[in-house]
């Protein structure tokens, strides 16, 4: 079992706020992804996304309020919790958000899953925080949730296949989020969608080489991604049962040892320490789904650890490539294991 206590939990979200308050209002540099259907002047990434404009990106802009939510509801009152609390009432401007929501339904492909999913996962976490100012957020924030909702469950309603890739349009980790929300927000409907969609992309699979894993700029694992959504859907009896079928090695004779990038100034080489960061969590939801008495348990946690530490030590060893992302991941962990008190 891992040994993170409570008190150690807090310490690493106050060090990830930290990342995100340095980033959430940091205009430059970012990518900005945007497509021109005629010519005229292209506006700042603040015009166009006048919310989600700091953060290098979109997406993880979305995640890095995300994560200050987190650190108010972990932290309150406790530094930086306050200064968390105070940027995100002047992020989470009604009318900013809903100009945020006007660009959503007019790109309904924009940030199609990933982006999309972490919108959800904030509101989710706005209702776990549970307070009159998350209130406030939440109602600001519902109508970029609901174009993305609908954004998501229209092309889920038309995906033939799943994405099975380490990066950012993969489907199992996207569904996952979104399912967290579902279930949380009572929205049965989207709920039954994503089960019944990943069922039908995952439910009759076998034998994934995950041998082959991971890719050289994967922040993900396309193997045990899948297998951390389906986790969320399955009784422990059944969910055993399919990872015999699909990863029949793991927490047995297969190993999987901790990566490291080779140059953390590159932006997509360094989503590797990212990679040793959701390993670890996908590692803890798959031990945490299967049956109290399974043998693979204290290996699957044991390997967990093991990816654990050096994701939370890169942290500190890059630059922007890396700080603009990484403690939303750090942070993202940190709900999806157990603690000592």
């Amino acid at each position: 079992m891992s040994g993170f206590s409570v008190a150690s939990r807090n310490e690493l979200c106050a060090r990830c706020a930290n990342l995100a308050l340095a980033g959430v209002s940091r205009s430059y540099p970012y990518h900005l992804t945007v497509v021109v259907q005629e010519a005229g002047r292209l506006e700042s990434p603040a015009q166009v996304h006048p919310v989600f404009f700091g953060c290098f990106d979109w997406h993880s802009a979305v995640h890095s309020h995300w994560l200050l939510v987190r650190t108010c509801r972990f932290l309150g009152d406790r530094d930086p919790g306050p200064r968390c609390h105070e940027l995100l009432e002047e992020q989470f401007d009604e009318e900013a958000l809903q100009r945020e929501a006007e660009y959503l339904h007019a790109h309904p492909a924009f940030e199609r899953p990933y982006g999309l999913a972490w919108v959800l996962a904030l509101s989710h976490e706005l209702a776990l925080m549970g307070t009159e100012s998350s209130a406030r957020w939440q109602t600001r924030l519902e109508p970029l949730v609901a174009v993305a909702t609908a954004n998501l469950t229209g092309w889920l309603e038309k995906l033939g296949r799943p994405m099975r890739t380490g990066t950012h349009n993969q489907t199992a980790f996207a569904l996952g989020l979104v399912n967290d929300w579902a279930c949380a927000m009572g929205r049965p409907g989207t709920a039954s969608l994503v089960s019944e969609r990943a069922v039908a992309f995952f439910g009759d699979d076998r034998d994934y080489p995950l041998h082959l894993e991971p890719g050289g700029e994967d922040f993900l694992s396309a193997s045990l991604g899948a297998a951390s959504l389906m986790a969320r859907l399955m009784e422990p009896t059944f969910f055993a049962g399919w990872l015999d079928r699909v990863l029949p090695e793991l927490g047995r004779a297969q190993t999987l040892l901790p990566v490291e990038p080779a140059d953390r100034s590159d932006g997509r080489l360094t989503h590797l320490d990212g990679l040793n960061l959701s390993r670890a969590w996908m590692l803890h939801d798959i031990a945490g789904t299967l049956p109290a008495n399974d043998s693979r348990i204290a290996s699957l946690i044991e390997c967990a650890d093991a990816h654990q530490g050096p994701g939370i030590a890169s942290l500190e060893l890059g630059g922007y490539e890396g700080a603009h992302w990484l403690g939303s991941f750090a942070g993202y962990l940190l709900g999806r294991m157990p603690y000592s008190v």
